[in-house]
């Protein structure tokens, strides 16, 4: 370990900033959280420092910490002894404090995650009330954990900000008076906020309104290698802390063609890992220090997209090349590794079809593997925003041959995606792959086509074979009136649809049958139909809308059999719009008209009449 001897400007919050001359290490080890805690119950101090080259760093009991960590629920006594120093939670829980006393016993920090409501799921940060209310639970759970040793930072909403530019003033000036006075709470430890991602506008906002936050978290993980550039290139000047990175994200990747996404490879993910890291850590005027994304396991997209551990905690090569980083040292015993995993034939197939899979794999030390095998029907959605997924169902009954050389599956005889999972373990750790494939059969039994033109909507007396039932995003703050009656483009009614938050998105799809999402027959066949049209205006004008037709992918047992979307600014006039249709199948829509709106800063309404596919 080096030592250097420099200038440094302490920012000890809550009292002022000091200089001092300090011979310190560059980087502090493993074990040396351990070296630095007080006694149980007694608080260890965390400050920022800016070095004389303009490099900030963490001070820690008035050492040099730099962030190593992971975050999630596994265990903290293999990070530790990976090389971690410290680990990431995302909100207050009766589970909080045995995490933080975990962390002190295997000598790391915690990041302790404190949950904000999301103004995409409709929590209205201009409401003083809903404020207030929410302000006071953050201060409690500050008041009781703060003199814990393990704390580090304060991780104040995780993502709260929305995915879009997520530069809304409410927002921002709200977490620059929850930083305030969680300072006056606890004026020893760091205020953080966590962003998805970064754009330009969000770090604007960030550096206009929020003088009193400290530290800036951002979770990144395709774009990860070319955030530092990109944070100083937006204007950026508050440290920052990658709060997450990983593989490449759900929905980072294309679909294929049977409109499935391809997992990354081990390798891939262990290069995304390694090079993710390097480019953080060697940054050095802004970046504190990073949490690897997923120190456990979860169903997110698929079962193994983001874990870093198994449910049954063997590591992956995730955990293998973070521990090389973290330690610059070799892992004496290395996972598995898959070498070539391929379904002989088509990965598109009829129900009841016989499915061969080939594998090759090896352990670097020789060690004997073992093969488990499952084949399991695709997630509903591949996007979650890191919301609970429930675990689709699985078909041992499938699996007719099963070992270390591939298996044979026999595919159930409902349609729809499904996705073939290995295990290659050898006691240690273990390599996972998957490989999605598609059931035909009858949920392409379609209708004729339909008489064209069809009519959508036209009259709200008329008879509706599509249903405006598919509302999606901040469901409280959105209206549709489908017999409004001022100023129709023709007829006696027109729809009226409000969003009335100032934040966060919505949307409404028409669907059939009513409600349903892709498990249940339905929709109308509009082969040689060649432009969805229909006429709508803004209350304002200015109103920036996507529409479209066919919300449901082929990851749904009924599925749209085409999707088509544009982004339309609406004027204060009546106005026909068209979304062509040429050339493609329309076999199956289920969704014929669907809108969905971001806000940005202001509620909005517009209307629409004469919704036809012609």
């Amino acid at each position: 370990m080096s030592a250097r001897v420099c200038w440094v400007l302490v920012v000890v919050l809550g009292v002022g900033i000091v200089a001092c001359n300090r011979t310190t290490p560059l980087v502090a080890g493993r074990g040396e959280a351990n070296a630095q805690q007080s006694e149980q119950g007694q608080p260890v101090p965390v400050s920022l420092a800016k070095m004389e080259d303009g490099q900030w760093t963490l001070m820690r009991s008035g050492q040099p910490y730099r962030v190593r960590g992971a975050g999630g629920e596994g265990p903290l006594t293999l990070l530790g002894a990976s090389g971690g120093n410290s680990a990431r939670t995302w909100g207050i829980d009766k589970g909080t404090r045995q995490r933080l006393d975990e962390a002190h016993a295997n000598g790391l920090t915690v990041a302790v995650g404190i949950w904000l409501e999301h103004s995409q799921k409709g929590f209205d940060y201009s409401d003083p009330r809903k404020a207030a209310s929410q302000t006071e639970r953050v201060l409690q759970a500050v008041r009781d954990l703060k003199n814990h040793p393990a704390v580090l930072v304060w991780g104040l909403g995780n993502e709260m900000e929305g995915y879009e530019e997520g530069a809304s003033p409410a927002v921002w000036k709200y977490i620059e008076s929850l930083a305030q006075a969680v300072k006056k709470v606890d004026p020893l430890h760091p205020t953080m906020s966590v962003v998805a991602e970064i754009t330009p506008a969000k770090v604007a906002a960030i550096e206009a309104h929020c003088p009193s936050l400290d530290i800036v978290g951002i979770n990144s993980y395709g774009g990860c290698t070319s955030l530092p550039k990109r944070y100083r290139e937006a204007g950026a000047t508050k440290p920052f802390i990658v709060t997450e990175f990983g593989p490449v994200g759900t929905w980072e990747v294309p679909k294929n063609s049977i409109d499935a996404i391809l997992e990354p490879t081990n390798a891939e993910k262990a290069r995304q890992y390694r090079e993710s890291y390097l480019a953080t850590n060697n940054e050095a005027p802004l970046c504190l220090g990073s949490y690897a994304f997923l120190w456990g396991n979860k169903q997110e997209g698929t079962a193994t997209w983001f874990g870093m551990l198994l449910p049954d905690g063997q590591k992956t090569a995730a955990v293998d090349v973070m521990t090389e980083a973290w330690t610059g040292r070799p892992v004496a015993n290395r996972v598995p590794e898959i070498g070539r995993f391929e379904i002989v034939g088509s990965d598109e197939v009829e129900p009841g079809s016989k499915v061969e899979a080939r594998l090759t794999a090896s352990d670097p030390e020789g060690t004997p593997l073992k093969a488990s095998w499952t084949l399991m029907r695709e997630a509903d959605r591949y996007v979650t925003g890191g919301d609970f997924q429930q675990r689709p169902a699985d078909f041992p009954q499938a699996l007719l041959r099963r070992d270390a050389d591939g298996c044979t599956v026999e595919m159930p005889p409902e349609p729809g995606l499904y996705r073939l999972y290995v295990e290659i373990s050898d006691g240690n750790g273990a390599a996972t792959a998957n490989i999605p494939l598609r059931v035909n059969g009858g949920a392409m039994d379609v209708d004729p086509p339909t008489a064209l033109p069809y009519v959508v909507y036209e009259e709200a007396s008329g008879a509706l074979d599509f249903i405006p039932s598919g509302w999606m995003g901040n469901n409280g703050a959105m209206g549709l009136v489908l017999d409004w009656k001022e100023q129709p483009h023709s007829g006696s009614t027109c729809i009226k649809c409000e969003y009335r938050a100032t934040g966060g998105w919505g949307g409404v799809a028409w669907q059939n049958p009513e409600g349903d999402w892709g498990s249940r027959p339905g929709g109308k066949n509009f082969s040689g139909a060649t432009r969805l049209s229909f006429w709508a205006r803004g209350a304002e004008g200015g109103e920036k809308l996507k529409i479209g037709l066919g919300l449901l992918g082929r990851e749904k047992q009924f599925f749209d059999t085409t999707k088509k979307e544009q982004e339309f600014e609406l004027g204060a006039e009546w106005k026909q719009i068209s979304i062509p249709l040429e050339g493609a199948d329309l076999r199956r829509i289920k969704t014929p008209f669907f809108w969905v709106v971001a806000a940005k800063g202001k509620p909005m309404t517009f209307f629409f009449d004469d919704i036809r596919v012609e």
